[in-house]
């Protein structure tokens, strides 16, 4: 299959390995801060192969992860109401909130339904003319657009049983958030293809011009990480910093202008609470004021009491990529993924997920 055989190539995924050992020296750490590059780093066990100066550390780059348990005490308050139908992603249901979540609420009665796209959400409000339907907005700029859309579908088509919860949150601005606190010493970023296809390269500029530090956006198969890795190992030894594409094939310069000019229609930036990392600046997406009658929160006046986290949970570290999971006292014991304490082991993209699925227990 084209751009997916080649890209498997294990004789070429040698090779750069072999280039990768024999330039590197110093000791790097490169943060990826997407879900699906954590996943494919741990399938296909690039972690074990690169040599030991290159450590790989998981960011913020799982939607679900930094949701914060406000927005899941929120979605649990609407799906309470009777004439409520709340629509969301399948992997936020066994999210716990402060005291409930959604798969709890689900099993009382609560009707609450998966989808797999907005659009479904908005036909599910025009099937149902009696119901308020709200849907449950996570995501980063790669799924903003068509939450955007769907509102601009709800204003179109007159619906007025329809409203976003929204928990949209933005990739560059929480970056520099990371590199400004500077817990971690990060030597460079392994940025994000999906989110990149959206947003293009200038968005991630500020990275290697304010901070020095190499970033090279790259895609999800093997050859392409090692590749990505290559060029980062490239720029740290040559004493070099500038942002880079790999994932050329996917993601363009510029982007997606108009799936952006979409997103921005309906959403403007505002501060956003992250977990594990607290209220970040300029990286939230609230409704404009022209169409805030779909915002649900305002909607439905729903107020919730302070949230509050498992005293035992260590997400937020994890997230930060201060510790791996192995390192949380309740990874693989009182935490597993049928019976998750926090999100990172919720979600197909956690970092706790990924390290349980793919056998490392400690």
């Amino acid at each position: 299959m084209k751009f997916l055989k080649e890209y498997r190539d294990s004789r070429l995924a040698g090779e750069i390995l072999e280039k990768i050992k024999k330039i590197s020296k110093k000791p790097v750490k490169f943060m990826e801060v997407c879900g699906t590059h954590t996943v494919s780093i741990f399938r296909h066990g690039i972690r074990e192969i690169l040599p030991d100066n290159i450590t790989l550390i998981s960011g913020p780059g799982c939607p679900v992860c930094v949701t914060p348990n406000r927005h899941i005490d929120e979605a649990v308050a609407l799906c309470r109401l009777p004439e409520v139908i709340l629509a969301t992603f399948g992997d936020m249901m066994k999210v716990p909130g402060s005291k409930s979540s959604l798969a709890a609420e689900k099993a009382l009665g609560a009707d609450i339904r998966i989808v797999y796209s907005t659009m479904d959400a908005v036909d599910i409000a025009v099937n149902n003319p009696e119901k308020e339907v709200v849907f449950f907005g996570i995501g980063f700029e790669t799924t903003s657009p068509t939450i955007a859309a769907a509102v601009l579908r709800a204003e179109r088509e007159g619906l007025k049983n329809f409203s976003v919860l929204g928990a949209q949150k933005l990739i560059p601005q929480a970056i520099r958030a990371l590199l400004e606190n500077n817990e971690v010493g990060i030597n460079g970023f392994i940025l994000p293809g999906h989110v990149s296809a959206l947003i293009g390269i200038k968005p991630y500029e500020f990275i290697a011009q304010d901070f020095g530090i190499p970033a090279v956006i790259i895609g999800f198969e093997p050859v392409d990480i090692l590749q990505g890795i290559l060029m980062l190992v490239k720029q740290v030894e040559s004493g070099t910093a500038r942002v880079e594409i790999q994932y050329s094939r996917g993601v363009p310069p510029e982007g997606n202008p108009h799936a952006m000019k979409v997103l921005f229609t309906v959403f403007e930036p505002g501060d956003a609470l992250w977990r594990g990392i607290g209220t970040i600046p300029g990286t939230g997406l609230r409704i404009r004021e022209e169409y805030q009658k779909y915002d649900a929160v305002k909607k439905f006046g729903i107020e919730v009491a302070e949230s509050r986290e498992h005293p035992g949970c260590r997400c937020g570290e994890v997230l930060r990529g201060l510790i791996t999971p192995l390192q949380c006292g309740l990874y693989g014991k009182a935490c597993l993924p049928e019976q998750p304490v926090g999100p990172c082991m919720v979600s197909v993209e956690g970092t706790c997920a990924a390290y349980y699925k793919y056998g490392k227990r400690g």
